[in-house]
This record gives structure tokens, sequence and C-alpha cells, in this order.
């Protein structure tokens, strides 16, 4: 029996996802999870073998929810199914510890048959995903434009940790110069959060 948590913001797309799941008996589903946070705590406590995770959630999201799961429990394995497709999503998940990304436009077979691979330690992708990701290793993107100093200086406060107006206090600016300074960040990383722009400037070894 595998046990599996179903982590998704949408009740009545979670419900469908469990409904689903309980057609198997091989499928045992021992916790629903809203949200990120909700994910972490469920499998701390019940120690599943699979968490079947969104990817944008309110609060902790799916990747953050994924990194500590995986950080605490290894032996986890969290399989994410989402609507998702762009790159810093993909690379995201598979970096935070995910064995597998599936869209959930996916067959039902294949939802299942992905659950029961990741759980016996394979990795899970779908066709479009692995295309993605060879892409992105091939290099077939243009390069970043380069980060400013005070930028730099920003987004080194966020990887230590610093809320935003502990940076604008740090560095003797406004908040709200701040937040213009970090969406200038992700655009030129193409990232959508804090956590990704800080593990892809360490991954190009701007920080």
């Amino acid at each position: 029996m595998i046990r599996v948590i179903v982590a998704d913001d949408h009740p009545i797309v979670r419900s469908g996802i469990v409904g689903l799941l309980a057609l198997d008996p091989g499928l045992d589903v021992v916790g629903e999870a809203s949200d990120g946070e909700e994910a972490v705590d469920l499998a701390a406590r019940t120690r599943p073998d699979v968490v079947l995770m969104d990817l944008r959630m309110p609060g902790t999201s799916g990747i953050e929810a994924t990194a500590r799961i995986t950080a605490a429990q290894p032996d986890v394995r969290v399989l994410v199914l989402t609507t998702y497709e762009t790159d810093d999503d993909i690379l995201g998940a598979i970096e935070a510890g995910a064995s597998g990304y599936l869209l959930k436009a996916a067959p039902q077979e294949e939802i299942v048959a992905g659950i029961r691979a990741v759980s016996e330690g394979h990795t899970v992708l779908a066709p479009a995903i692995a295309a993605t990701l060879v892409t992105r290793m091939r290099g077939d993107r243009p390069e970043r434009p380069p980060l400013s100093p005070r930028e730099l200086e920003v987004l080194r406060l966020v990887a230590a940790g610093r809320s935003n107006p502990e940076i604008a206090r740090d560095l003797f600016i406004g908040e709200a110069t701040v937040k213009t300074h970090l969406i200038h960040v992700f655009e030129k990383l193409e990232v959508s959060d804090r956590t990704r722009a800080v593990t892809l400037a360490l991954e190009l070894g701007v920080l």
C-alpha cells in the first residue's frame, strides 16, 4: 500500500484527485493539504510515501514545501501535479527535490503510474516537461542581463533571510525601493519569487 498526501489549494480539484486515487486499491490517501505549510505539517505527522504537490498555493508555495519535506524526510517522494510548466516552475521543483513533474491534464492512469514510479525511486517527467529541461540544459536561452550592484546588495540580504523592511533599514533606502529592486531582479533572472531568485543566483555564481 502506497501512502499518499494530496496538496492542492482548490477544494474541488483536490477532492477529484482524492476520488481518483481511491479507485486504486494499492493507494491510501492519508491526508489532504490546502497549502504548502499544511503539506509540510502533514508529511511530518503521517510520514507518507508520496506527496502529490501542487505548485502555486497561498502562503508557502509548493516549491518551498517540497524543499522542506525532502530535506526533513529524504525517504518521502514528492510528485508535482500542476497546471504550470514554465522553466522556472520546473527547475524550481526539481532543484527543491521533487522526484517527478506531471501536468493535471495528464490521463488518470498516467498520474497513478507516476505515483507508483516515484514511490519506487524513479523519476517521472511529462514529455513536455522533459523537452523543456533538455532545451534549458542545452542553453537555448538568451543570456540574462547582469544585475546592478544595488540589486546584488538587495539579493544578498534576501539570501541572508532579511525581510524587505530590514533590507530597507540596512541600505538606508525606502521599502518601496527595495520592492522595485526585487522586481528588476525577478525580471532579469526570469523568476517569480525570492527563493528561486536566490537559488538561481547561486547557481549562476553571482552570489
